[in-house]
């Protein structure tokens, strides 16, 4: 089987491939992320998928397959990132109160073959916040290393009214594309699934 290496030092997108059942390395990629200027959000965060798993792929082992993946929060067309600080959480949260904003992910993956790559857009719809709600969140913490300040798989998750797409795409990693890329490059996860005899061995 290939090396495989996950390009990202996101914690949730390392759980999400183990539970496809994946083997995997970790190197995070060190790349500029800034948009460019006019640069549409979709392309933006394909770009930076793509980016981070050739960045990785060029210094790693010859056959190796290399994960990149991409989160992008848009409201009203505009890239929400982490934010700067609470006050800046706070306002991004107040945005994003009772309304529906889009959740763009891409996965990329590098062989020797290129790299391909797709986009996953996931609508979320959030129930109306109140102030004190808001604080109470940004005090956690739990807002402060994450695209749109919040984590759907956390705390978070209560704000959530309604998800149209993938669930895994909004916590950073979307599933069944990243075993369908995997699969077509020589590598599927279930192959290396445990079965029911190792199990109760």
């Amino acid at each position: 089987m290939q090396t495989l290496i996950l390009a990202s030092a996101s914690p949730r997108r390392a759980e999400l491939l183990q539970q496809i059942g994946a083997l995997f390395d970790v190197c995070p990629a060190a790349i500029d992320e800034t948009p460019r200027p006019a640069e549409p959000a979709a392309d933006y965060v394909e770009r930076m998928a793509r980016e981070k798993a050739l960045f990785v792929a060029a210094a790693a082992q010859a056959g190796a397959l290399v994960l990149g993946s991409d989160t992008s929060v848009i409201v009203d067309g505009i890239i929400l990132g982490k934010p700067a600080d609470a006050a800046d959480a706070g306002a991004t949260l107040a945005a994003l109160s009772g309304r529906t904003h889009q959740v763009l992910t891409a996965v990329a993956l590098a062989s020797a073959d290129g790299c391909r790559s797709c986009l996953v857009t996931t609508n979320v719809s959030f129930c109306t916040l109140t102030k004190a709600q808001i604080n109470a969140y940004v005090a956690t913490g739990e807002p402060m290393d994450k695209a749109g300040s919040y984590g759907i798989q956390g705390l978070g998750g209560m704000f959530v009214e309604q998800l149209q797409g993938s669930y895994s795409a909004v916590v950073g990693l979307p599933l069944q594309e990243t075993a369908a890329l995997l699969s077509a490059a020589g590598y599927p996860v279930w192959n290396q699934w445990p079965c029911s005899k190792e199990r109760q061995s």
